[in-house]
């Protein structure tokens, strides 16, 4: 075992949680394909989709269609980014598929033998659900549709597919190869009809002889389709596979590597369970969007602008969004919306474009957040908030950030760390503002900060005006001249540090 494969298991290890035991169902997420069609250096698996790695996304689905924490994620080519993107969380184990080696092909095949290595088999009925990582729109509803039908219908194995619209010639995906209406000499199929034989795939099928029919046999019957008919099949495999655990580990190790490939693909065993008397199912899925999986930037490109569509409808018609195309709102923000609207709606929040808002910050009624403004991290708006174009917010994970009602924060400005804005307070264009653990930075009420300002650290009293000043860790006072007015604090800097490293340069001074 080389260093790299010692270091990877052992970073493996620490991410890894105990399954539980009473669960009726485990997912296994396959993650370990870099996907060399991407044309990147970071894995496929953690490209993200609307915020989120892709890999992570499917994780959180499949954990909550199926109802049970318990999931296996194999990784293999860049491991330890893959699995530390997922994280470690109650009842996922991690599964290193290591790269092929001599006397032990790749493939799904593969990928799933080393999931179901990670645990022990169930002394009692209970069922494996098989997902690809790369499939970063799939939601629980599909997942738990899926799993509502492989319970409902008594089978050892059942394929969720898809069907596809586009140029026969330009699908590559897998074809489901159903029973005919009659056999090869023209008998009737009878009950048969409609039922699985096989997954033939893209690559397999091209290198099929298109003067010879190609036959496969079900039920002791033969049955032949030629080679345009099985280029010309619109039912597709989405990769998406459940089975009953023990006829999985009864006939995984019975898959071969005789097909263009040259790997283990686990859709083999739709044809060997077959072959065996047991019973394959496929359920057609209810959408085309959620079960897109992505090779390839275009379409990688194509399901974020999918997942930007799917927030902008579930958001249309709560709050204004000024371009549909260029916005992005974490989910658990666009969550947050969707309650604050059933509690206090109206809501009147308006998100101008270009603007990003992270999954840990909380809008309010009446925020209004100017073009191309980022917010990332703890931040928490209160009522009536406006955030200027351009503003920048942003926190380390154990830092909140605050701004209570009625704040302004003008064009540009920056606001980064443990920093509270008191009410009514308005930070004009120009300013950064910063607070640490150490030195948090507390502003009062209805305070004015102007110019090109820098606070950091601070606690600045209610009512102030603050302007060209860099201020550090000092209490801004309230300080009252003899009319009754506050004193304005403006042009406090600092002494200048290391003025005898500047000469004058020769005919410039």
């Amino acid at each position: 075992m080389s260093t790299q494969t010692e270091q990877t298991r052992a970073v493996l290890a620490q991410l890894n949680t105990a399954l539980c035991a009473s669960s009726p169902r485990i997912g296994i997420v396959l993650a370990a394909g870099h996907g060399k069609r991407i044309r990147s250096e970071t894995s496929k698996m953690i490209h993200q989709i609307w915020g989120k790695p892709s890999v992570l996304r499917v994780a959180g689905a499949v954990e909550a269609g199926l109802e049970s924490p318990d999931q296996v994620v194999v990784v293999g080519i860049k491991a330890q980014e893959v699995a530390g993107a997922v994280g470690r969380k109650a009842g996922r184990l991690f599964a290193f598929q290591e790269n092929p080696v001599l006397g032990r092909p790749a493939g799904t095949g593969d990928a799933v033998r080393v999931a179901l290595e990670a645990f022990a088999p169930a002394p009692a009925s209970r069922d494996i659900y098989i997902f690809p990582g790369d499939m970063g729109l799939l939601t629980r509803q599909v997942v738990a549709h899926f799993r509502r039908e492989f319970e409902a219908n008594p089978c050892d194995m059942m394929v969720l597919t898809g069907l596809y619209r586009g140029p026969a010639e330009q699908n590559y995906y897998g074809r489901i190869l159903r029973v005919p209406a009659a056999d090869r000499e023209g008998n009737p199929s009878g009950k048969d009809e409609g039922k699985v034989i096989e997954i033939k795939e893209h690559k397999d099928i091209l290198g099929l002889d298109p003067e010879k029919p190609y036959e496969a046999a079900y039920n002791g019957r033969a049955y032949a389709f030629t080679r345009q008919e099985l280029l010309e099949l619109r039912e597709i495999n989405t990769s998406v596979l459940a089975f009953r655990e023990q006829p999985l580990r009864a006939h995984i190790g019975k898959m071969r590597t005789d097909n263009v490939q040259g790997e283990l693909m686990l859709t083999d065993l739709v044809h060997i369970l077959n072959q065996r008397g047991l019973v394959v199912r496929a359920v057609l899925a209810a959408g085309e969007e959620e079960i897109l999986g992505f090779n390839v930037k275009s379409v990688w490109r194509q399901m974020e602008a999918i997942a930007r569509r799917w927030a902008y409808r579930q958001l249309m018609d709560l709050i204004t969004i000024v371009d549909e195309e260029d916005f992005f709102l974490a989910d658990e923000v666009i969550e947050q919306i969707v309650e604050l609207d059933r509690e206090r709606g109206p809501l009147d929040i308006v998100v101008g474009r270009g603007v990003h808002v992270g999954p840990g910050v909380r809008l309010n009624r009446k925020v209004h957040l100017g073009d191309n403004c980022q917010l990332t991290g703890n931040i928490i708006l209160g009522e009536g908030v406006r955030i200027g174009a351009g503003a920048q917010l942003s926190t380390y994970p154990a830092q909140t950030l605050v701004l209570e009602d009625g704040v302004e924060v003008l064009t540009g400005d920056i606001l980064k760390g443990n920093l509270r804005v008191g009410a009514q307070s308005r930070i004009e264009s120009g300013v950064i503002m910063t607070g640490s653990d150490e030195h948090p930075l507390r502003v009062g009420q209805r305070v004015t900060i102007k110019g090109t300002t820098y606070l950091y650290g601070c606690i600045v009293d209610d009512d102030l005006l603050i302007e060209q000043s860099v201020i550090k860790c000092k209490h801004v006072e309230q300080v009252r001249r003899r009319d009754g007015a506050i004193q304005p604090i403006r042009y406090v800097r600092p002494q200048p540090e290391g003025l005898d490293s500047l000469r004058d340069l020769p005919g410039r001074s």
